[in-house]
């Protein structure tokens, strides 16, 4: 089935990210402008829903409906409360300062697993190394923060399968002697993370950056960009890595992607919202339950 991206509003300019639906409106983060962004699909309208965010790139929700962000410029984990203030979850690892939190999913547990990356942080660099890290509720309000990977280099987005039972993690290091690679690591009892299957090798060529996960499964990732290969687009791969779909998409390189109904709707780093309808697929989300 061919997907046919439009502009869901007119291109901002500056990078769009963090798609997160909340079953009324599609919120995404406007980073170079340090701005959440609200959209409503029945009215095409869109607004600000908030300001001052640190550089936030990825959010989400958990199953109660709290939003989460991964501050960049904050070098934290925030939740986004409904009054307009935030609290921070984690910011150190082991009382050393995380580096840059990039994207986040969260479990039915309550635990928050983060890609955290050593890029642009200046000299005050706090862990030495890039790694997917996990804030566990302690039960009293507050979180405790440990490192869930040892062999990324470069990770981007990050989501489980439907059962929670594997985190799928985009590795994505740009630099010519790292992977690029769709990566499965089975979640263990204890909530650390095994051996990981590579499901997709990428070559020479731009990795995954976000990705979100169809109800049957499916992982549906953005891929690709203007410097080489087919160029931007959304892939599709069913579970064991197969690459049963590709669709272009109007961005040379696209960001980030959500599921609205059977909508999809992507994010790009030329600042767009673009939305190709009726899919033929539905997402598989954490929160709203009845999406």
């Amino acid at each position: 089935m061919s997907w046919t991206f439009t502009d869901a509003i007119p291109p901002i300019g500056t990078i769009t990210e963090g798609n997160a639906w909340n079953g009324v409106d599609l919120l995404f983060s406007n980073i170079a402008l340090n701005r959440v962004l609200r959209f409503n699909p029945d009215s095409g309208v869109v607004s600000v829903e908030r300001t001052d965010t640190n550089a936030a790139n990825g959010l989400n929700y958990d199953a109660d409906g709290n939003l989460y962000a991964c501050e960049g410029g904050g070098r934290r984990i925030a939740r986004y409360e409904p009054d307009g203030s935030s609290t921070t979850i984690v910011d150190r690892l082991d009382g050393r300062r995380i580096n840059g939190p990039n994207d986040l999913a969260i479990d039915p547990q309550g635990r928050i697993w983060f890609s955290d990356r050593v890029e642009n942080v200046g000299p005050d660099v706090g862990i030495d190394h890039s790694s997917i890290l996990c804030a566990i509720p302690n039960g009293d309000g507050t979180y405790r923060c440990v490192r869930r990977t040892f062999d990324t280099t470069m990770p981007n987005g990050l989501l489980f399968s439907n059962a929670y039972k594997t985190l799928y993690v985009a590795q994505s290091d740009y630099r010519v002697i790292e992977r690029r690679e769709l990566r499965a690591y089975p979640v263990l009892d204890d909530g650390s993370l095994g051996e990981y299957a590579v499901l997709h090798d990428f070559g020479p060529h731009r990795g995954i950056d976000g990705m979100t996960l169809s109800l049957d499964g499916h992982i549906v990732a953005c891929t690709g960009w203007e410097v080489s290969g087919p160029g931007g687009n959304v892939t599709v791969f069913d579970p064991k890595g197969r690459i049963v779909e590709t669709h272009p998409t109007l961005s040379i390189r696209p960001t980030n992607c959500c599921f609205v109904g059977d909508d999809l709707y992507v994010t790009s780093i030329e600042g767009r919202l673009e939305v190709a309808k009726n899919t033929g697929m539905t997402g598989g989300v954490l929160y709203p339950s009845g999406s």
